[in-house]
């Protein structure tokens, strides 16, 4: 399938730097973060495909998992419209949403066990498998949140990386390693981890890198240090405060 103006600012196509300081030419951000109403996000259920991923994902998903990928979708909206607002005016919702809430599908212990691939990767096949072949998704649509969850760890800094990848990485190592906390504005962090509790998430997902390393050493996780980036998530200072919430 050979690309067009249309799906590529549509489904996030377009090519970026996959180094983020590049992105931002080395600032903190490239426009100071403001204060957003949760109101003011919106989730786009009246797409049938969306509203039958976010049952799968309630289904396959612990909840600590779940409520991540719903805390991504905050943030990368948030960072997409303060931060990128050209790349936000054209970027579809439901892109966006399906990448969230597939994108961490991979490392649920049957899916682990299911294969020998590293969780990106699978969790990539079954976000394409699930969304073109078993709910008829444009295909555009599954291939860029299939390609988004395959690189969402790939960070580094040469070459380029599409723009709804570069966002979910920019977007979960926020809520994961709180990298550049400057990005949400501190109102607005308390009201979405109000809304979707962590709930010990930075144990929860540490722990699950951890059971991936030891089952499979060869992980894509390795890029990102077997040590550094497991105890990194563990860590969380920013987010700490906010693990203990349960209720």
């Amino acid at each position: 399938m050979c690309p067009n103006a249309d799906t590529v600012g549509l489904h996030g196509w377009t090519a970026v730097p996959v180094d983020a300081d590049a992105i931002f030419e080395g600032k903190p951000y490239l426009n100071e973060p403001t204060p957003v109403s949760l109101s003011d996000i919106a989730w786009p259920s009246d797409d049938p495909i969306v509203a039958k991923v976010q049952e799968y994902a309630k289904e396959k998903l612990p909840i600590e998992t779940y409520n991540h990928s719903m805390r991504v979708f905050h943030w990368a909206t948030i960072i997409a419209r303060q931060q990128f607002p050209t790349h936000a005016s054209s970027l579809s919702p439901s892109t966006l949403a399906l990448t969230c809430l597939l994108h961490d599908i991979g490392t649920t212990p049957s899916a682990r066990a299911s294969t020998q691939l590293s969780f990106e990767f699978q969790g990539g096949f079954i976000a394409l498998q699930l969304i073109q072949h078993q709910l008829g998704g444009a295909q555009s649509q599954a291939e860029a949140v299939a390609e988004a969850i395959i690189r969402h760890q790939d960070q580094g800094t040469v070459g380029t990386i599409t723009f709804l990848g570069q966002l979910i990485q920019l977007a979960t190592v926020y809520d994961n390693m709180s990298e550049r906390p400057y990005l949400v504005h501190p109102e607005t962090r308390e009201q979405v981890v109000t809304k979707f509790k962590r709930c010990g998430w930075s144990r929860c997902f540490s722990k699950a890198l951890r059971a991936e390393l030891e089952e499979k050493p060869w992980a894509h996780t390795t890029h990102l240090g077997s040590e550094k980036f497991p105890n990194g998530v563990r860590f969380n200072k920013l987010m700490e405060e906010y693990d203990a919430w349960t209720e």
